[in-house]
């Protein structure tokens, strides 16, 4: 029944929106994060959120047709997934996208915490001060990047690239953060700690 109910309202935003001329935007993983003029998704997982458009498990087949969408963006939502679920998750976002459409990707960048992990200085980052973070070894700071939080997988560019492609995504760039060509993805990240941003299209 709820899955039936999260269509429905999914089928009615799409509609009424087409109607209007308006693009097909999603917002993957909102969380807390409601951006008006999108269609933002998130299956509550902490109870925490309290408006969204559409309640739905992402780690699941989006109710929505084929070839529809005109920008995807998610933000520190794909490390949550298992590296199957997100590629599961990447090949559907890519089946919604209209081809040749974009998709944008911010998430933390293990590149960073390997930076971190090395550095003589690393007690000081401006990050753990920000969070109220305290780490007695690196040991327990790096495995706390993998693991807290809810990570599953942690991702750099190469490995983030290779995903993309295998998912089949084309035209793959690395960007900055709240910077983008389109300007529908200008100024999405809420988060500074988004270090590794991506945008990809769907191949026509």
């Amino acid at each position: 029944m709820k899955n039936m109910i999260q269509r429905y309202k999914l089928d009615k935003l799409i509609r009424e929106r087409k109607l209007k001329g308006e693009k097909i935007m999603l917002h993957i993983g909102c969380g807390k994060n409601y951006f008006n003029r999108w269609i933002n998704i998130d299956n509550n997982s902490d109870n925490n959120v309290d408006k969204l458009d559409a309640n739905i498990d992402l780690r699941n087949k989006l109710p929505i047709s084929d070839n529809v969408v005109d920008f995807i963006f998610n933000e520190h939502f794909l490390e949550h997934l298992t590296i199957d679920e997100g590629q599961r998750a990447l090949r559907d976002f890519f089946r919604v996208l209209k081809p040749d459409s974009v998709m944008r990707i911010a998430m933390p960048d293990l590149k960073v915490a390997m930076e971190r992990y090395f550095n003589p200085d690393w007690k000081n980052d401006a990050s753990f001060k920000k969070f109220g973070l305290v780490y007695k070894t690196r040991a327990e700071m790096i495995n706390n990047s993998f693991r807290a939080w809810g990570h599953k997988w942690l991702y750099d560019l190469e490995e983030l690239t290779r995903r993309l492609e295998e998912a089949g995504g084309v035209n793959i760039k690395q960007c900055n953060l709240r910077e983008s060509e389109y300007v529908a993805l200008r100024n999405l990240e809420t988060r500074d700690e988004s270090t590794l941003i991506m945008e990809v299209k769907k191949g026509i």
